[in-house]
């Protein structure tokens, strides 16, 4: 079938499914652990009570769970985005250097100015990946041509190797923040608490909404930039609105979780097979598709190595990885 175009019944279809996934996959994350809880324990759990093992256990994995289907949703989304305003089918917070720009801003805000509060956590992360997504399209956009895919991706990552680099440089001397930074430069929701979620929910929330307006925009984008000015798009504006949707999705997804890897690289690929390549259905796919990716990551990484746990980023670099030199020896196919 033809990857652009979907029949409405085929997409919904393909709603549903995701759908009964998703809701599978929250199934587990509140079940599965190091100790395993039985329902009428999650039932007890969501009615208030906190008095057992294995409450306090749900209740912890419920925040735990919702934290992880916030980011996943919020990655899935910017790395769509980010594909449609650069046309770069490898871009990708990660690729780009836009996370590891959000990471290296958190950093020197513990490092150099005391932050400790998630508030401070996230506007630095989205300050970080703000600037960072304007360098690396400023130097992507140098010399003939401008802009192109490869340009892009090599400035990401030559800005992500760079950034890399800063934090190890800051963090090698502090003994005192050391550990909680590595740590946190994994990526992973187990830290998750009610007040993360509350600090980064609207962020998320005006994120997610500045991204799904420009859902149309992105459309007409991806016919070339001539066409879509034909069309009485304004081109740079609407690459400038949704770019700074997607940054406020990344920076505090990155805040709050740290640097996940791959997610807005595997979604969009994954749920443009599904649904095509309308934006209007893309996003809320990628929405729904990250959130399941990320929570079923964190899940899988209980199981594996119990009674410890891998990190979200691990588990998600290892299924990305694999994907990013299909996609790069998929494309050199098709230019060869």
């Amino acid at each position: 079938m033809d990857a652009v175009r979907r029949p409405a019944k085929v997409r919904l279809a393909w709603l549903l499914v995701t759908l009964l996934v998703l809701a599978a996959i929250v199934v587990a994350s509140v079940m599965i652990g190091s100790r395993a809880v039985t329902l009428d324990e999650v039932l007890a759990a969501l009615g208030g009570s906190t008095d057992g093992l294995g409450e306090a256990a749900v209740t912890k994995r419920l925040w735990r769970t919702a934290l992880a289907l916030l980011v996943g949703a919020a990655l899935g989304v910017a790395g769509t985005v980010l594909q449609g305003v650069t046309r770069n089918p490898l871009a990708d917070p990660g690729i780009l250097g836009v996370t590891m720009g959000a990471s290296l801003a958190v950093v020197i805000g513990i490092a150099w100015f005391g932050l400790w509060t998630y508030t401070g956590y996230i506007w630095a992360a989205i300050a970080g990946a703000a600037a960072t997504s304007i360098f690396v399209y400023v130097i992507g956009s140098l010399g003939p041509g401008g802009a192109t895919p490869l340009k892009l991706t090599l400035a990401g990552a030559a800005t992500t190797a760079a950034a890399s680099s800063f934090i190890s440089a800051i963090v090698l001397p502090r003994g005192d923040i050391a550990g909680g930074v590595r740590s946190w430069q994994i990526g992973g929701v187990g830290g998750a608490t009610p007040e993360a979620i509350s600090q980064v929910l609207p962020f998320l929330v005006v994120g997610g909404l500045i991204c799904l307006l420009a859902a149309r925009p992105l459309n007409s984008l991806a016919l070339g930039d001539d066409l879509a000015a034909g069309l009485g798009e304004h081109v740079a504006a609407t690459r400038a609105i949704a770019a700074l949707g997607a940054v406020l999705l990344c920076g505090a997804a990155t805040a709050v979780a740290g640097p996940v890897a791959f997610v807005g690289l595997i979604v969009p690929h994954i749920c443009r097979l599904l649904v095509g390549v309308d934006h209007r259905w893309l996003l809320p796919f990628s929405a729904l598709t990250g959130a399941a990716l990320v929570t079923a990551s964190d899940v899988l990484g209980r199981v594996i190595a119990r009674p410890g746990e891998v990190d979200v980023g691990i588990i998600t670099a290892f299924v990305g990885a694999p994907l990013l030199i299909a996609i790069v020896r998929r494309r050199k196919v098709r230019e060869l």
